[in-house]
């Protein structure tokens, strides 16, 4: 019998290990989709950010924030234990050393920060950025991811289920996207003064898409890895589930936009695909195949009115991160309540899990957003969140990291003062400081 649990202990840590690597390889995905859908004066920048979201994302995680998620809980709101994974984790009752464990939350971690590094592209400053990512991935994702995922959690006392983070890290960061986009505002000549946006072009859909297919191919780690076990009766259905569901979010977007503009267009395409995903993510070890489908369909549908609505409220979000993981992330973890095969509202009748589901999903989302924006705010006073004028005219890549994307186009790119001062006289910008 020990023999055997041996065996089960070693492929259930290769399993996990495995998986692990493939969402930290999907922060490849995350640099692809958002270079993307910035401009080129921008790429260098927003890659940087996501080397931010690795090194020190992971590096807070491990001091504080397993402790904070995972340690032996007080009042079902906070760990208190297994700081820099110390001390004893028995109350997890792991099948795998805890490593390995960490190993895979970790990449959980990482992935709830990257979220929101698209929404503030082309304009935060990187100091900021480094110091949000530590109190994001130290803070505010463990807290109420304990909630959730945490032993006696709250929510987890309560019956929530999300069985790989359409709340927990979808919509709560999400939601914490839309307060750092409003805390840094809109990129220059974004919006008029009547309200009405002005389209800037990304600059590189097919780098987007390839992003988009890293991301496709890392999330059947992220769903079927959560099982945490190698031998699980269900990652197959898992599996096929999660691509049903990305695959029906693709084809109603791009249907979508095809019947209502004549043209099947791609970004919304690439953030169908992504809105499928991210809505499946609760539900894909809970639902059925065909509601599956039905959640991913109406997911890619979502997240383009969202889309719509984030810009009408005059919220600049350079690659849509608010509608594919706010909006959809919140709808996904509802939809458990729906469509779940044991509990679902539609399935059994019972209201009582769409309840639950409803309570810690707004519970979540609205830590997300009011967490970061008073982040944010604390952060203003110690480094300008804001870049200034000149290196957002300029662009970050040369104003922060000191070379361009593309040097063929790039290198001869002057800086206008004349233009800077003109800016600053019609919008009473200052030339802040990096």
């Amino acid at each position: 019998m020990n023999d055997l649990q041996t065996v089960a202990s070693g492929m259930n840590t290769i399993w996990v290990v495995l998986t692990a690597a493939m969402i930290f390889f999907m922060e490849g995905g995350f640099a692809l989709l958002e270079a993307g859908f910035v401009r080129a004066k921008n790429n260098i920048s927003i890659i940087m950010k996501v080397f931010v979201d690795m090194v020190f994302g992971v590096l807070a995680f491990f001091a504080v924030g397993f402790g904070l998620m995972f340690g032996a809980d007080r009042a079902g709101l906070i760990g208190t234990s297994g700081f820099g994974l110390s001390g004893s984790l028995e109350h997890l009752g792991l099948s795998i050393p805890p490593e390995a464990f960490w190993l895979f939350q970790a990449a959980f971690a990482v992935a709830a920060i990257s979220i929101v590094s698209g929404a503030v592209a082309e304009r935060m400053n990187f100091k900021a950025y480094i110091l949000f990512t530590v109190v994001m991935t130290a803070v505010i994702y463990p807290l109420s991811g304990h909630w959730i995922w945490g032993t006696d959690g709250w929510l987890a006392k309560l019956g929530m289920k999300d069985f790989a983070g359409s709340a927990a890290i979808h919509a709560m960061a999400g939601f914490a996207a839309l307060a750092a986009a409003v805390a840094v505002g809109a990129r220059i000549g974004k919006f008029n003064e009547d309200g009405s946006a002005n389209p800037i072009a990304p600059s590189n859909i097919p780098l987007a898409a390839v992003g988009t297919f890293v991301l496709w191919f890392g999330w059947f780690g992220f769903n079927a890895g959560s099982t945490l076990n190698a031998t699980a009766s269900n990652i197959g259905s898992i599996a096929m589930v999660t691509l049903l569901a990305s695959a029906a979010g693709g084809a109603s977007a791009m249907l979508y936009t095809l019947f209502k503009t004549g043209k099947a267009d791609p970004a919304f395409t690439i953030n169908g695909v992504l809105a499928g995903l991210v809505a499946i993510t609760a539900g894909c070890a809970y639902v059925s195949l065909w509601s599956g489908l039905v959640i991913g369909a109406l997911g890619g549908i979502l997240m383009i009115w969202a889309t719509g609505w984030v810009e009408r409220a005059k919220v600049d979000d350079p690659v849509g991160a608010v509608a594919v993981h706010g909006f959809t992330g919140a709808f996904g973890a509802i939809a458990v309540g729906l469509f779940a095969t044991e509990g679902g509202l539609l399935t059994t009748g019972s209201w009582k899990l769409f309840g639950v589901q409803a309570l810690g999903t707004v519970a979540v989302s609205l830590w997300g957003y009011v967490a970061t924006a008073g982040a944010l705010k604390f952060i203003d006073q110690l480094v300008p969140i804001r870049v200034s004028v000149e290196e957002e005219l300029t662009g970050l890549d040369l104003s922060y990291h000191g070379t361009a994307a593309y040097h063929e186009l790039n290198a001869d790119i002057p800086v206008f003062p004349l233009e800077v001062q003109r800016v600053q006289q019609e919008t009473g910008a200052e030339t802040v400081g990096a």
